[in-house]
């Protein structure tokens, strides 16, 4: 008798049937004190992502001090009215909690990882910071000094000047979209610690905040950990504030930062177009990603695979200001870089690239690898709260519906070529972008001239 005849074979398993994922579905709710609560329960996370946003977007910034926001945003993490800063930071590192905080156009947002286990602990470092920040003279002076070394870097930086340069030329000027968030030089050596205190007091108050709370709950009375910590903030009643429509310019033209002696030529193109409130964002978005949002791009295959200009260029769409009446608009945009010699003829391909899909449009492969890379790929990019949690406090930011996020999902995988198509070839006209080079003017101005991309103004560095 031989071995195997005496053991006792199990079947084979089968595969079950896939279990369909879709985004995570927030509760939302308002505390006794006005404030905005957005939970999602994600068993298993056991460290908890909290984003609470303040409305406080950079519009609010008092005339002259661009990046007021930015330094506040900044001293929440400088210690309480009950804690230095030092103590502050060794009970973040106690709890196994990290805090973080900006500011951008559309609010001011704080972001905090703990332990569930500790979350108490870290709602309560989050809420002494948000309602007694200390805001020490000292202190201030110190962030408003780096603030001011970083902007020397920032203006060393090829891609972040493009930026600058982009948004300066194609939003009025009156407009604070059109000028760097973090301020500049000129606005950011104005800002004292009274003015830090007086943006703290007319902007952040818990009736126009929001919390945004994702991780594994089961082990904390959530409720009453929420009413103890961020429900104890007390503050006026203020109307939310109402942003402004986003308005630019988008004439064809050229925009050079010269930038004497440079071997490469920093490019950005853009202009403005729909944002997530339109019916064509899901398409634009698939249209886009087909255009430049991989290698396997169009772009990146002529422009870095065919011709070897870049080392890579990508195309995309960033929401800008967006109010709940649907009056948002988005940044769209395509960005690279490419030696000096190549510039030219870089933007010669990728005009000529814009043309052809225009005239010819996409194919169904095209259109069915870009919607595998974005629908297939969102189970793991939504793995950890944070990213959920990121992704619903954008949703607030731009006056989104709670399920938005799942809604775009399907609608990315309903999408027809056709319609990505007309979606991506209305988003980049050659006709009305505006062109960015941070280089070489002596270099590149001259033959640009022959491509027909409208008015050239050169600007110095």
């Amino acid at each position: 008798m031989t071995i195997a005849s005496t053991m006792t074979f199990h079947p084979r398993p089968e595969p079950g049937e896939a279990t369909p994922w879709a985004f995570p579905a927030p509760t939302r709710s308002t505390l006794p004190n006005g404030l905005t609560v957005l939970r999602c329960d994600r068993p298993g996370q056991k460290l908890v992502a909290v984003e609470l946003l303040l409305d406080a977007p950079l519009a609010a910034e008092p005339a002259g001090l661009d990046g007021v926001a930015t330094v506040l945003a900044r001293a929440f993490s400088e210690g309480t009215q009950q804690l230095t800063a030092e103590e502050f930071a060794g009970e973040l590192e106690r709890a196994g909690a990290n805090l973080d905080a900006h500011a951008d156009h559309t609010a001011l947002r704080l972001s905090l990882e703990v332990p569930a286990s500790r979350l108490e602990r870290g709602l309560t470092l989050l809420a002494d910071a948000v309602r007694g920040p200390a805001l020490p003279e000292a202190e201030i002076e110190r962030v408003v000094a780096n603030r001011l070394d970083e902007i020397v870097h920032e203006l060393a930086n090829p891609s972040r000047r493009a930026a600058f340069a982009l948004y300066g030329d194609l939003f009025a000027a009156a407009d604070r979209i059109s000028r760097p968030r973090a301020g500049t030089a000129d606005t950011v050596k104005g800002i004292d610690r009274a003015a830090v205190a007086a943006f703290y007091a007319a902007h952040v108050r818990p009736a126009t905040a929001t919390a945004v709370i994702v991780g594994d709950f089961s082990s904390v009375d959530f409720d009453a950990v929420l009413g103890s910590t961020l429900g104890d903030w007390t503050g006026t009643p203020a109307p939310a504030s109402v942003p402004a429509p986003v308005v630019g310019d988008d004439t064809g033209r050229v925009v050079i930062v010269d930038r004497p002696g440079s071997v490469q030529t920093q490019v950005l193109i853009g202009r403005i177009g729909p944002d997530r409130h339109d019916p064509s964002w899901a398409a634009q978005i698939l249209g886009t990603y087909c255009l430049g949002g991989t290698l396997t791009s169009r772009l990146d295959k002529v422009l870095r695979e065919e011709k070897g200009y870049t080392y890579g260029v990508r195309a995309f769409a960033q929401p800008l200001r967006s109010g709940a009446d649907g009056s948002g608009r988005a940044l769209l945009a395509i960005s690279g870089s490419v030696d000096t010699e190549s510039t030219v003829p870089a933007l010669t391909d990728t005009w000529a690239i814009l043309r052809t899909l225009a005239a010819e449009g996409l194919t169904d492969e095209e259109r069915d690898i870009a919607v595998q890379n974005l629908v297939g790929v969102a189970p793991l990019r939504y793995e950890t709260a944070s990213a959920v949690c990121s992704t619903l406090a954008d949703q607030v930011e731009q006056a989104l519906p709670d399920d938005y996020q799942a809604q775009v999902y399907r609608r990315l995988a309903e999408t027809g070529t056709a319609e990505a198509t007309a979606a991506v070839v209305a988003a980049f006209p050659p006709d009305r972008l505006v062109t960015v080079l941070v280089g070489d003017a002596a270099s590149i101005a001259g033959p640009l001239k022959d491509l027909g991309l409208g008015e050239i103004t050169v600007v110095p560095a």
